[in-house]
């Protein structure tokens, strides 16, 4: 075992929230009684780790039971994305959105943003998002300026960009390259704009090797601005962040404690893939003990060039759930993304999963039906993915539902029906 997985490094944080835990949630009173766990007895990761997983499941199982204040003290009631089955709800109160604003704040002042900064958001701030909430207030609280375009219109953000010089952008990746077709087909100068840095938020921008994947290098190639890494969910509460150094996302230790496990539910080393479990610190309203996240992610320790002393993670390389194993091969959702993505001439496509009448996985890629370079295509994801797949030409506008579904807050480039 990693000497990394040391409670004392934030013990009494730790600590503290667990007895908060014990005193106030009716889930982790029942949890800990029936499973006789005494917290005052924990004095290493060993011991820790005796207190079970909590799963996703039962998060959704018994939501309410999870709520550790008195109703008429939550302020905000958001729901997570529902990536991996049906949203969640959740809920803060007033202490928790002081700490939603701190984790902001610190990962702000991670990417270099200052108050003399000025940051346009291009994401929303309704619909029950968390996100949106938590970079504005804590870009509120870091002093910075802060342009609030919200999601999508292209063009509102170029004349936003023009009217308010802001540097920073917050965006999801490849909306970056909606705008850069926007201003090229528009004739806008994008290459000289203000704009110098985007912190790219709910798509993975680098491999695990800290290269940028597909679509990092498809923006680089067409904008030379600095492109940040971050990763968080909702029930987390927490960002992970790239420093300067762009290797890995670091943790804020002191907003949660982390652990990166094997399927044995054993902590994995440096330099290997396990799946990502928090126990987020300082949380009052839905506090969550050892709460498998669902995320494989690859694990680098804490040694940085930057001298930051906290775990660093990659972004995920692909969901527990989704794990596709196709003829003795595993794979990821991501691996198939990443490899759609950098091929140039292919503009919009969806990735289907089902089984077949063998009860073994299946993976169907869905295409435009004027796309021309289809034998081309299957060669290049035969030689990444080592296994062929299934092509099918599908209407541009069957593509683009599937793509946007209505209920969906993210773009949905892979469909699990198994």
């Amino acid at each position: 075992m990693t000497n990394f997985y040391d409670i004392n490094k934030n013990e009494d944080l730790l600590k503290k929230q667990l007895r908060y835990v014990v005193a106030n949630s009716p889930f982790y009173k029942k949890r800990f009684t029936d499973c006789k766990i005494d917290i005052e007895s924990i004095q290493s990761y060993e011991e820790f780790r005796k207190i079970p997983i909590t799963t996703k499941e039962d998060l959704q199982n018994y939501n309410e039971e999870f709520i550790a204040v008195r109703k008429d003290e939550i302020i905000d009631y958001v729901t997570t994305s529902g990536t991996l089955g049906n949203p969640v709800s959740f809920a803060l109160n007033d202490a928790d959105l002081d700490r939603l604003a701190e984790n902001e704040r610190l990962s702000f002042e991670m990417v270099g943003v200052r108050k003399s900064s000025v940051v346009q958001l291009t994401t929303t701030l309704d619909r029950r998002f968390m996100a949106g909430m938590a970079y504005f207030l804590g870009l509120r609280k870091l002093g910075a300026g802060i342009v609030r375009t919200g999601s999508g219109l292209p063009g509102l953000q170029w004349e936003s960009i023009q009217r308010f010089q802001p540097d920073f952008l917050v965006a999801v990746p490849s909306f970056l390259l909606k705008m850069i077709d926007f201003a090229i087909e528009n004739g806008i100068d994008y290459k000289n704009s203000s704009i110098k840095t985007a912190v790219c938020i709910g798509e993975p921008l680098r491999n695990p090797d800290f290269s940028l994947n597909s679509l990092g290098q498809k923006i680089k190639n067409l904008w030379d601005i600095e492109l940040f890494s971050t990763y968080a969910s909702t029930e987390m509460g927490t960002a992970f962040t790239e420093c300067e150094y762009h290797k890995g996302n670091h943790s804020l230790p002191d907003l949660i404690f982390s652990e990166v496990l094997d399927e044995n539910q054993n902590p994995v080393e440096p330099g290997k893939i396990g799946e990502l479990v928090v126990t987020p610190l300082q949380t009052r309203t839905m506090p969550l003990v050892r709460f498998a996240t669902g995320d494989m992610v690859k694990f680098y320790g804490q040694s940085c060039d930057c001298d930051r002393k906290s775990m660093r993670i990659s972004t995920p390389v692909g969901r527990k759930k989704q794990m596709i194993k196709l003829k003795g091969t595993t794979l990821y959702p991501q691996q198939i993304i990443n490899l759609l993505t950098a091929f140039q001439s292919l503009k919009i496509f969806v990735i289907e999963a089902s089984l077949n009448e063998n009860q073994t996985d299946e993976i169907l890629i869905r295409i435009p039906n004027d796309f021309a370079e289809t034998s081309k295509l299957q060669e290049h994801l035969q030689a990444g993915l080592k296994v062929k797949v299934s092509l099918e030409k599908t209407s541009v506008e069957k593509l683009a539902m599937l793509k946007f579904p209505r209920e969906s807050r993210k773009p949905k480039l892979f469909h699990d029906f198994r």
